[in-house]
């Protein structure tokens, strides 16, 4: 089962991209708790238009209450207005699977991100997409980039390596990359991975390297194939050809 174009028809109109990201996460879970050693554990995480649940969203003059009767002897003290109020761009779509060291945490050892049209569609998403990505790696988690998203242009991996300070000579917009925070002469220092994906053409093998040191090969055609017969993607697609 070669990569097929989900953001495009003949699949666009018959089935839902976001349907087939969220199976895929699953299945790839399934298969690494399957080789994760004992007090290790993977599992998916798939939210769509992400909102913040906290904020006020008003535009009035600036007020606050007393969170509780606990605070009434501070009650007095008067909230004073923000020095200002900036855009926080949010990440609106995550579809990823962590995999968490438990033996002491449990720990974020290490993360897959599913890309999607949401993280690429403009310039503040995909900053904020890769400030994510540079947090997981600077808190010595593994990470391993996914993007099959035809719909959008740009390429994060290369985005991600430019605030990095380097450069990639994979300048395709479908890729999987693969990074690990290394030490050397008391240094840091990222390896990467990087492989183009080609539509028509089966996904490679990449390794997730793990907080501690180990990692596991993680083979993308054999879920993205298991995923595609599970959810009944070839069929569709070549009824729908």
């Amino acid at each position: 089962m070669a990569l097929l174009d989900h953001f495009h028809p003949p699949l666009k109109g018959h089935r839902h991209w976001h349907s087939f990201h969220n199976a895929w996460a699953t299945y790839i879970s399934e298969e690494l708790n399957q080789v994760l050693p004992e007090g290790w554990f993977a599992e998916p995480n798939v939210q769509f238009g992400i909102e913040i649940d906290v904020a006020t969203f008003d535009d009035r003059p600036y007020k606050a209450r007393a969170a509780a009767a606990s605070f009434s002897s501070v009650s007095t003290w008067q909230l004073p207005p923000p020095a200002q109020r900036i855009p926080f761009p949010l990440v609106t779509d995550t579809i990823e699977v962590n995999i968490y060291d438990s033996t002491a945490g449990p720990i974020l050892a290490g993360a897959i991100e599913l890309l999607s049209p949401a993280n690429k569609d403009r310039e503040s998403s995909r900053k904020v997409f890769v400030s994510k990505c540079v947090t997981y790696l600077q808190q010595g988690a593994g990470l391993l980039l996914v993007d099959i998203v035809t719909e959008r242009g740009g390429n994060l991996h290369a985005e991600l390596l430019t605030q990095l300070n380097a450069n990639t000579s994979l300048h395709s917009d479908l890729y999987s990359a693969a990074y690990h925070l290394v030490e050397q002469d008391g240094q840091p220092n990222l390896d990467v991975w990087e492989e183009p994906l080609v539509i028509g053409q089966a996904l490679p093998t990449l390794p997730l390297w793990l907080r501690g040191g180990f990692y596991l090969p993680v083979d993308l055609q054999a879920s993205y194939q298991r995923t595609c017969l599970a959810q009944k993607i070839v069929s569709d697609y070549q009824s729908a050809q």
